[in-house]
C-alpha cells in the first residue's frame, strides 16, 4: 500500500482550530496536520474496535435459554428507570 497524503478540506469550529494550532506549536510544528492525521488514526482505531465488539456479541444472540434472556430483559428495564 501506499503511503500517499491526499489534501481535503474539512470545516471545523473556530475554537477547535485554536487548539489544534496550540497543541501543533507545543509539538514545535507549524500547522496541524499531523495532529488532526493522528486524531483520524485513533479515532478509526477505537471505531475497529468498537465494530468488533459489536460483531462478537451479535453472535451470542440466541445463546441464553428465552426465560433467562427474559430476565435479563426485565432487570434491565428496571435499571434503566433509575436513570434520568
Amino acid at each position: 500500500m501506499y503511503n500517499r497524503i491526499v489534501r481535503t478540506t474539512i470545516e471545523i469550529k473556530p475554537e477547535h482550530r485554536a487548539k489544534l494550532l496550540e497543541l501543533a506549536a507545543r509539538r514545535g510544528e507549524k500547522g496541524f496536520s499531523s495532529v488532526v492525521a493522528e486524531a483520524v488514526e485513533v479515532y478509526l482505531a477505537g471505531n475497529a474496535g468498537q465494530e468488533r465488539f459489536r460483531k462478537r456479541a451479535l453472535r451470542l444472540r440466541g445463546t441464553l435459554p428465552h426465560n433467562e434472556a427474559r430476565r435479563l430483559q426485565q432487570s434491565s428495564e428496571t435499571l434503566r428507570g433509575f436513570w434520568r
